[in-house]
């Protein structure tokens, strides 16, 4: 027994329930907020493939999402939620919240890495005839490789802090945890237990993306 009030094995499935809400979150938000990211980049005034429409549309649709916390965000769209995964309630419905959270965000920190790119590059690359595609894949990204290493690192940790308030409506993992189990039964040694779970992904997350971005930054 860790405690009171809760088994190693249910200590041991929140954790995994918190590495897959992260895991598919981040997987599926990386795969929208890219791509979301390039579009800003790219579109923006004085962009390889500049477009006021596009841009006008896209850049305040992910700052209003972006501008909702993220307990507010999960119980709004509820209903989305319940059409979905058909329940409002556990860990496969707090994933879709997660990815309407992260999306947008990811997609502002792989704009602030790309903007990073010396202007220069960009200008050379088109003088040299790269067409608007080349520009992004051979130049741009590339570039800015470094930077969306640590971007994605701290998505990564800002999802951990999500998928922690996840657990007020039951979404499972860690924070779940540490609501139903620490805080409503008054149970210290869960709380303690989960906050140094927590540390302990942070500080692997952060540590790991550190050296790979300062590895491809060598390179």
């Amino acid at each position: 027994m860790m405690s009171t009030t809760i088994t190693l094995d249910q200590f041991l499935l929140a954790i995994n329930e918190t590495l897959f809400m992260v895991g598919m979150s981040l997987l599926i938000g990386s795969l929208i907020g890219i791509p979301l990211g390039i579009l800003l980049v790219v579109t923006r005034p004085g962009g390889v493939l500049q477009n006021q429409g596009i841009y006008a549309i896209l850049n305040p649709i992910i700052n209003i999402v972006r501008s909702l916390p993220f307990i507010i965000l999960l119980v709004a769209i509820i209903p989305f939620t319940r059409l979905i995964v058909n329940t409002s309630i556990g860990t496969s419905a707090a994933i879709v919240p997660l990815i309407i959270y992260i999306a947008p965000y990811i997609g502002r920190l792989v704009e602030n890495s790309l903007l990073e790119v010396n202007p220069g590059i960009l200008e050379a690359a088109e003088a040299m005839g790269a067409t608007p595609f080349q520009v992004i894949w051979h130049f741009l990204l590339p570039e800015a490789f470094g930077s969306l290493i640590l971007s994605l690192t701290t998505a990564t940790i800002g999802l951990i802090g999500a998928t922690a308030m996840a657990g007020v409506v039951g979404g499972g993992g860690v924070g779940d945890l540490a609501i139903s189990y620490g805080y409503q039964r008054f149970d210290t040694v869960v709380v303690v237990a989960t906050v140094v779970v927590l540390v302990i992904f942070v500080q692997g997350i952060q540590s790991t993306g550190t050296l790979l971005a300062r590895k491809v930054r060598r390179d």
